[in-house]
């Protein structure tokens, strides 16, 4: 107990508008479904909870988090609360005044119990039909701040072979964690294949309809991190953990669920670094800065950016670094920082050609020649907002991409033809510009991803300037049938 108000726990009481009698009965009733029912709280208790920062003891903060996830519509996690965890390797730390609330980095119990809380949660939310929302992004520098020392180093390896009945005492957390048992390596592999069918599916339709079963695929295997297999088996299982952490954290990007999709990335770095896999961590990173630059916070994706490159140690591949390179340019084209932008994409030239074409990891088979185009259109169209000069290489890359685009990629094709189109309207091309829009718009139905009516949205904004060209006004007509009835108030792109 700190005798202070807990402010954290104060700020989502008020916004789940409970009264402190109400919120213990809750209590009591949903301890009892978890199986608890000994549990007797009051409205004393609950007033110590957030006046007096006391902290109630297990199952409390979990209970409380289940409430708080089911009223307001978003995942809200014990750190949420204001609730230290106990059992926490390290220094406690107080959750509720700190600039690092979710107390990074973690240590590997504390992963997997993050994981498996976390996914829990969202798998509720997923049940009810409710939409995650409301929670603040961290700030590029928070992330950075928190984790730079730590993502540097390898993880700790225990020097005594583990044990086949040492689980790891991790918190309980989530409602779909069974128990922990052993598996072996044919259900690791059978995993690892479930990843690979699950991102060709992301690939070619977008995040919104495979996205719960993904947080499902995880939430099972962060119940499996929760039993301590033989270090080679843990390794595999940790980089099953990052590559599904980093899906679900793509696909909640893509159906607009942001803070949803940062705290996943943030897993998925934890996980590829307890794997061993710290390149792996590094472009988990770059997907959270890849989103921060799409919201239209190019500095905190710098922040993030910086943290991936120097986190993914020597073994990162020449390839990997030119992707890092790209997102780092497209940052840099938001700002208008157009020299900065070349001489960052001509690196990302030179060290995609180095590449020696040897075996590439699973997570890196989709960056090939045409996403590299792709992403240079995208850098060269934003930077075409503050130079238009630079609408013209942004149509030439955007059709490159389109040229060397393989089956199974729709979304990406749509991204390269609502470039192309938009980069066609800031070099006063509107006749082209219609062409490639409606081809942009042929696939929409294809597709279920928020990010493309985002994308959509700056395109028609372009169409503003022609508004009185009858073929411009009916396309401006077709894309307002293609967005959503009611869109939500999204912060703009990088693209502006």
């Amino acid at each position: 107990m700190t005798g202070q108000t807990n402010t954290r726990l104060a700020d989502l009481f008020g916004l789940a508008g409970w009264s402190k009698g109400e919120l213990a009965r809750l209590v009591n009733r949903q301890a009892a479904a978890m199986g608890h029912p000994q549990l007797a709280t009051d409205t004393s208790r609950v007033r110590r909870w957030i006046d007096r920062g006391e902290t109630p003891r297990d199952p409390v903060p979990r209970v409380l988090a289940a409430l708080f996830t089911e009223r307001l519509g978003r995942v809200v996690t014990i750190e949420d609360l204001g609730f230290v965890r106990h059992g926490r390797a390290g220094k406690k730390q107080d959750v509720r005044k700190t600039e690092n609330p979710d107390g990074l980095p973690w240590a590997p119990d504390r992963t997997a119990a993050v994981l498996t809380e976390f996914t829990g949660m969202d798998l509720m939310l997923n049940r009810r039909g409710l939409v995650g929302a409301g929670a603040a992004l961290a700030a590029g520098s928070v992330l950075s701040n928190a984790m730079h020392d730590w993502l540097q180093t390898d993880p700790a390896r225990k020097g005594v072979p583990p044990q086949a009945t040492d689980p790891l005492h991790a918190d309980p957390a989530g409602f779909d964690r069974y128990e922990a048992a052993p598996i072996g390596s044919e259900e690791i592999e059978a995993l690892e294949h479930s990843v690979e069918v699950f991102r060709a599916w992301d690939a070619s339709r977008g995040g919104g309809l495979q996205r719960k079963a993904v947080v499902g695929q995880l939430n099972e295997v962060g119940g499996m991190l929760a039993y301590r297999h033989a270090d080679h088996l843990q390794r595999r299982l940790w980089g099953v953990a990052a590559n599904l952490a980093v899906l679900a954290g793509w696909m909640s990007h893509d159906v607009g669920l942001e803070p949803t999709a940062q705290k996943y990335f943030v897993i998925a770095a934890h996980a590829a670094r307890e794997g061993g896999d710290r390149p792996r961590a590094g472009e988990a990173l770059s997907r959270a800065a890849r989103q921060m630059v799409h919201l239209g916070r190019p500095d905190d994706a710098l922040d993030l950016m910086k943290l991936a490159k120097e986190g993914s140690g020597e073994r990162v591949l020449p390839r990997t670094q030119a992707m890092f390179h790209t997102i780092e340019a497209w940052a840099q084209a938001s700002m208008g920082r157009g020299q900065a932008m070349r001489r960052t994409l001509g690196e990302a030239e030179e060290l995609f050609v180095s590449d020696r074409q040897d075996e590439k990891p699973s997570w890196m088979q989709n960056f090939d020649e045409a996403d590299m185009h792709g992403m240079q259109a995208l850098a060269y169209r934003t930077l075409a907002e503050h130079d238009p000069a630079a609408a013209i290489p942004a149509q030439r890359h955007a059709k490159l991409a389109l040229e060397l685009r393989r089956g199974g990629h729709d979304r990406s094709k749509l991204f390269d033809h609502i470039s192309l189109a938009s980069a066609c309207f800031i070099a006063d091309d509107p006749e082209q510009a219609d062409r490639y829009a409606r081809l942009a718009l042929m696939s929409m139905g294809d597709t279920s991803s928020h990010r493309t009516w985002d994308r959509l949205r700056e395109m028609y904004r372009l169409t503003g300037q022609y508004a009185g060209y009858s073929r411009i006004e009916n396309l401006r007509e077709e894309i307002e049938l293609a967005l959503p009835r009611s869109p939500v108030n999204r912060p703009r792109t990088g693209q502006a």
